[in-house]
């Protein structure tokens, strides 16, 4: 078979790895020929791709990004966008495409196999929240990295008595804020899944204070609610899907706690460094194995798939199932923020 590969939105570590064993097993064991489309979907209806082979994937898992570049491009928002694509993909006698990418670009993957486009898709979001996924690859990378940056955090806000409030990313789900929190010992954890109780967030802090520990460290995910504002929006413009550009949370929060306690807070926003960078052990072997499963996908032709880890086991669901709701965080994990809080 000849078949297509390509990385829609934002980039994370891991997706080379996914790009290397799908080639490297559908080149050795089933005899595929593979292209990479350039800049996602952009990629395909500009008709501009590199070859695949065993020699230019080489090693590719140990970097970090794509080394297919990628964009936000909307086919569906694209007069004619779908038959463009189906005309490109015709044109190079595709008969396969792999979309890796979070729900945004397999929206799109979903809407080609749903128009005579043999697609397949790989989960791809930093943020760890797709449907019917316990992990996506990346996620352990961004978690180490902000984890790492908690560790740094908290000794030069102890130094200078300070609060530091560190934004990192989720845009609707807080696994990254969760976990890096917990990990790097936050005194206050903050999940767009609940509301900010700005008096509680204070409270905990002024405990610190009372208890002769006189700095604080707060984490914030970046799509958190601040009371009576909602969301930080960075830039009013928004991509081609619809989401405006989070950013600023940190700042805002670390204004209002100042206001709120008199002590000196700054913040910190972790933004791109979160997914730079090579990937971690974990996510370089969670990623090839999301290929491997993938290539078996496209020869079983199970279009309209996504590939996913259930427990230890990559199996594949529906893309519609994937995308239909952001897998988010629930009671179990608030229980662990919350246990590991002053009582106040």
């Amino acid at each position: 078979m000849r078949v297509a590969l390509l990385t829609g939105g934002g980039d994370c570590p891991g997706l080379n790895a996914v790009i290397y064993a799908a080639v490297k097993k559908g080149i050795n064991h089933y005899g595929d020929e593979f292209i990479g489309f350039l800049n996602g979907w952009r990629g395909v209806l500009d008709n501009n791709f590199i070859p695949l082979t065993l020699e230019n994937t080489d090693g590719i898992q140990l970097k970090g990004g794509t080394i297919l570049h990628s964009s936000r491009t909307n086919v569906k928002k694209i007069p004619g966008g779908i038959e463009k694509v189906q005309e490109v993909l015709k044109l190079n006698n595709i008969d396969a495409l792999i979309a890796l990418g979070g729900d945004d670009t397999q929206s799109v993957t979903l809407y080609l196999s749903e128009h005579g486009v043999p697609s397949v898709g790989v989960p791809k979001t930093i943020d760890n929240d797709i449907n019917g996924t316990d992990t996506t690859f990346g996620f352990d990378t961004a978690v180490s990295i902000a984890t790492e940056a908690i560790d740094r955090i908290h000794t030069t806000a102890d130094s200078h008595n300070r609060v530091v409030v560190v934004e990192v990313m989720g845009r609707d789900a807080g696994w990254i804020a969760y976990a890096s929190g917990v990990a790097g010992g936050a005194h206050v954890i903050l999940v767009p899944e609940k509301d900010i109780d700005i008096d509680h967030v204070c409270a905990l802090l002024k405990y610190n204070y009372d208890h002769g520990k006189h700095y604080g460290v707060v984490v914030v995910a970046e799509g958190c609610h601040l009371p009576e504002v909602g969301q930080v929006i960075g830039s009013k413009e928004v991509d081609s899907f619809g989401h405006a550009r989070l950013s600023g949370i940190g700042e805002a929060l670390a204004e209002l706690i100042e206001e709120k306690t008199g002590f000196e807070t700054r913040s910190v926003n972790l933004g791109h460094t979160q997914r730079g960078g090579v990937p971690t052990a974990y996510d370089r072997t969670l990623g090839q194995r999301y290929g491997l499963h993938t290539i078996d996908m496209v020869h079983e032709g199970k279009w309209g798939r996504i590939a996913v880890l259930h427990g230890t086991d990559i199996t594949d669901i529906t893309i519609k199932e994937a995308i239909a709701t952001n897998r988010r965080l629930d009671q179990r994990f608030f229980d662990v923020i919350s246990g590991l809080e002053a009582n106040v």
